[in-house]
């Protein structure tokens, strides 16, 4: 319908053309929407951030510390790379209504400049945290879930990358640290080996305590 190539055949009279010049215009709109749905779908830049299987929990300078990693699985950067980690729990208002609330929770460094490799998300639990005084079997009782989200600008086209992901309470890893990942070569070159990134072990007690 795209085309005006009739061959051996040819419109006849007024109605005849005006049904062809519709015909043409419709195969023109069509194939225009498509491309662009194509060309929208294709352009759109995916976050391609990678997020630990697994959160830890661990002293930190004498602190207990929430921590998870990122790392960036993209080609290039990302730019203004900020996260926000939120604590989904099970409560019980005063009238005795069973909810579901969200409580943020206060990260060590919430935004990167420049989101290159790999980064230790950290939460201190401390008195004023949301997660003082849980551990594993709370966590597990009222239902908690944590849900990560991670923004950021695409280096190249300068569009907005997002990912998220959610932690569950098979997922968190009391008493346990992060192996770790980042070596450096003899010429300098920073190497994440990404076989170990989601790969945690327990804690090895500090020589004289």
């Amino acid at each position: 319908m795209a085309t005006i190539g009739y061959g051996t055949m040819t419109p006849r009279g007024d109605w005849a053309n005006a049904l062809v010049a519709v015909e043409a215009l419709c195969g023109l709109l069509g194939l225009s929407l498509a491309t662009s749905v194509s060309f929208a779908k294709l352009a759109r830049p995916t976050a391609h951030i990678v997020f630990s299987a697994v959160a830890v929990v661990r002293p930190r300078d004498g602190v207990p510390t929430l921590m998870f990693r990122a790392a960036n699985a993209r080609g290039n950067d990302v730019l203004e790379a900020n996260v926000q980690v939120s604590l989904l729990r099970t409560e019980r208002s005063s009238e005795g209504e069973v909810l579901r609330r969200l409580h943020d929770l206060r990260l060590t460094r919430r935004n990167s400049p420049v989101f290159l490799l790999s980064w230790t998300v950290m939460h201190p639990i401390d008195a004023e945290s949301p997660l003082n005084g849980v551990d594993l079997p709370a966590f597990r009782d009222d239902d908690m879930m944590i849900i990560v989200t991670l923004s950021g600008l695409d280096g190249t086209t300068m569009q907005t990358v997002h990912a998220r992901t959610t932690y569950h309470h098979d997922q968190l890893r009391f008493g346990e640290r992060f192996v770790d990942v980042m070596t450096s070569r003899p010429d300098g070159t920073v190497v994440l080996d990404h076989a170990r990134f989601h790969d945690s072990e327990p804690l090895q007690p500090v020589a004289g305590r």
